[in-house]
């Protein structure tokens, strides 16, 4: 039976070695809360800790990294994808104010070769590790026929705990709230056609080097997404400064204005004022080379925004240097408003939302 699955393609031995080589990753994100170990069936957890809490609700995200892969091919560079998977899922979780506690991965390739796949899974095991994640399982996919030698995609889904009278969201957040940005690292995970579309009209190759990017094109682009999620618990469970915040918008696909919309209450509005920060080089060389403005890409790259808190005025800015202090530079970027206004130009509401209206406001600072 092996010899004719060989024969079509799959190669069940390489897989098995690729789990090998990841199984020291994939431990050391294990707690006594796994149990079983590596390569069962399901990945099992004990979650006997939530009798404690006094009305647990369960989150769970599921997400991938879009065409980000595409510049790992291409440089032949595999392990840091894997931390631009687990910004993407687990810190969409940690935004209703839970805990994540575990997570698996799906890896589909057109054929295994351990050594890279075993880099990609060191990468979500080591961010997994950052954030308190355990990663208690996964599926690698061998796919020929359907993908290439050197394809693959990545997606994961995790699930973490909360207590229900702990959920943040809109309906904690008042007029005057603070608005606080977090810096991203770069692009993260969201709007990489638009990269891949601005370098193919400028003939421009993943490999090729730029020195307005300083670097590999692809190698330069791969900078792995910032998590958020370690510094945030530290905030949400500190007893002087967690009631505080109110909501946390994850700024990825639709960009900073639709996702901060989604966590604002109904009536209420926010000006995001550009003139609080400076995007990263890397975005303002893709629009030079674009021809376009750093505004008309506001809905498809975070400009220099991965994550955004709405909170209480008084602890602004106690929370800011907490922020700071974590290794997440903050700053505040505007003020909840629940006064009439006229909406029109606001992003009111996303993603079936029916949310806030947000719109930016003046220039990006030099």
């Amino acid at each position: 039976m092996s010899n004719s699955y060989a024969r079509a393609g799959v190669d069940t031995a390489a897989g098995d070695l690729a789990v090998e080589l990841m199984k020291a990753s994939v431990r050391a994100t294990h707690g006594p809360e796994v149990v079983g170990g590596v390569g069962g069936f399901a990945g099992l957890f004990d979650a006997s800790f939530i009798k404690n809490y006094r009305q647990p609700l369960l989150a769970t995200s599921t997400d991938g990294v879009g065409t980000k892969v595409a510049l790992a091919q291409a440089v032949d560079k595999h392990d840091t994808i894997g931390f631009d998977l687990v910004g993407m899922v687990v810190d969409d979780i940690i935004v209703t104010g839970a805990r994540p506690l575990f997570m698996t991965d799906y890896i589909a390739c057109g054929k295994v070769v351990p050594k890279r796949i075993a880099a990609i899974v060191k990468g979500i095991a080591d961010a997994c590790a950052e954030t308190g994640t355990a990663l208690v399982g996964g599926e690698t996919a061998e796919h020929p026929g359907l993908l290439g030698p050197d394809d693959y995609d990545v997606a994961g889904a995790a699930t973490g705990v909360v207590e229900r009278d702990a959920m943040l969201g809109a309906h904690l957040v008042k007029n005057g709230d603070v608005v606080l940005a977090m810096a991203s690292s770069g692009l993260h995970s969201n709007g990489f056609s638009l990269v891949r579309h601005i370098l193919a009209n400028q003939k421009l190759g993943l490999t090729d080097q730029s020195d307005a990017l300083g670097g590999v094109i692809g190698e330069v682009l791969l900078e792995p997404t910032r998590l958020y999620t370690g510094p945030l618990l530290e905030l949400l469970e500190s007893p002087e400064l967690g009631s505080a915040v109110h909501a946390l918008s994850h700024v990825t696909g639709g960009g900073i204005a639709a996702n901060l919309a989604r966590v604002l209450p109904v009536g209420s509005w926010v000006e995001v004022d550009r003139s609080t920060w400076s995007p990263q080089p890397v975005f303002r060389v893709l629009t030079d080379m674009s021809g376009e403005s750093l505004e008309s890409t506001e809905g498809t790259w975070n400009l220099g925004i991965g994550m955004i808190a709405v909170v209480s005025p008084d602890s602004a800015s106690a929370i800011t240097t907490k922020l700071t202090e974590l290794g997440i530079p903050a700053w505040v970027v505007g003020m909840v408003s629940t006064g009439s206004r006229d909406l029109d130009g606001f992003e009111q509401g996303a993603k079936g939302v029916d949310g806030g209206a947000v719109r930016l406001v003046g220039l990006y600072a030099d």
